[in-house]
């Protein structure tokens, strides 16, 4: 198969961790673009280049922010580095789902940005900046986990649905037993991601209007859940496997 005028080969490569094809699509060098992108709008200082000491420190003071959009970033292009390596899937469902997400990306990077700053300056008791100046309680700061709930379930969503994709068309990939397996148990993680964001947001919402201190941070307590996210992933491929095994049965009952 070709994509972007370079042949892309399709037979796993056992040098390689099981990874399909070595080259490059134009749709994955058109996402690692566009993270590269949103990585260079969370810079600890996107308002100019600090000129004292002072200016200095409060730009290194925005470093948890931004490391924490970072890692969050990391984690997405990663996953889908693995995905598109694993399965090189293309069409019009895998390009739209991509697409996708380079679009959440893009949309949910520099407010991400301020909203996490808000929340580490929340938690550091004013020590670290506050990049919004009108948050004045804590119903407001809450709206920082309103918004990564909804930015981290919606980005979980595309790559689970990638994941989905590569299950579905396991045949056609010529995916073992093992190697569907991973993917269902990849879909499971998502899964389970989405519905941890959701439900970080949903119990914001139902915070009364002058919650405590201690109540706003549950839902960031909430994703303390995703340590879970190995087992679920484990229970997910187990359930897969044994769908898997069922169904060779039932094709050697019926030849």
């Amino acid at each position: 198969m070709t994509q972007g005028g370079a042949a892309v080969d399709n037979e796993t490569d056992p040098g390689n961790n099981g990874w399909r094809g070595g080259s490059t699509t134009r749709l994955e060098a058109f996402v690692d673009a566009a993270f590269a992108f949103a990585v260079t709008l969370l810079v600890i200082s996107a308002e100019r280049i600090p000129d004292s000491v002072e200016s200095l420190l409060v730009a290194l003071k925005q470093v948890p922010a931004f490391a924490a959009g970072f890692a969050l970033l990391a984690l997405f292009w990663y996953a889908h580095v693995r995905w598109s390596r694993n399965y090189r899937l293309d069409g019009a469902i895998a390009t739209l789902l991509s697409l996708l997400l380079v679009f959440l990306v893009l949309v949910y990077v520099y407010p991400l940005r301020l909203l996490l700053g808000t929340f580490f300056a929340w938690i550091s008791g004013g020590w670290l900046p506050m990049p919004l100046s009108n948050i004045t309680g804590a119903k407001q700061i809450a709206f920082v986990f309103v918004f990564y709930g909804l930015a981290f379930a919606s980005m979980s969503a595309c790559m689970g649905g990638l994941y989905l994709l590569a299950w579905c068309r396991r045949a056609r990939l010529g995916l073992d037993d093992g190697a569907a397996a991973t993917a269902a148990g990849e879909v499971a993680a998502y899964v389970y991601f989405c519905a941890v964001g959701l439900l970080s947001a949903t119990v914001v919402l139902l915070l009364p209007a002058h919650a405590a201190p201690w109540q706003v941070a549950i839902p960031g307590s909430l994703y303390f859940l995703l340590s879970l996210t190995g087992l679920v992933h484990m229970l997910g491929r187990r359930a897969a496997l044994r769908r898997l095994g069922g169904v060779a049965v039932q094709e050697a009952v019926n030849a």
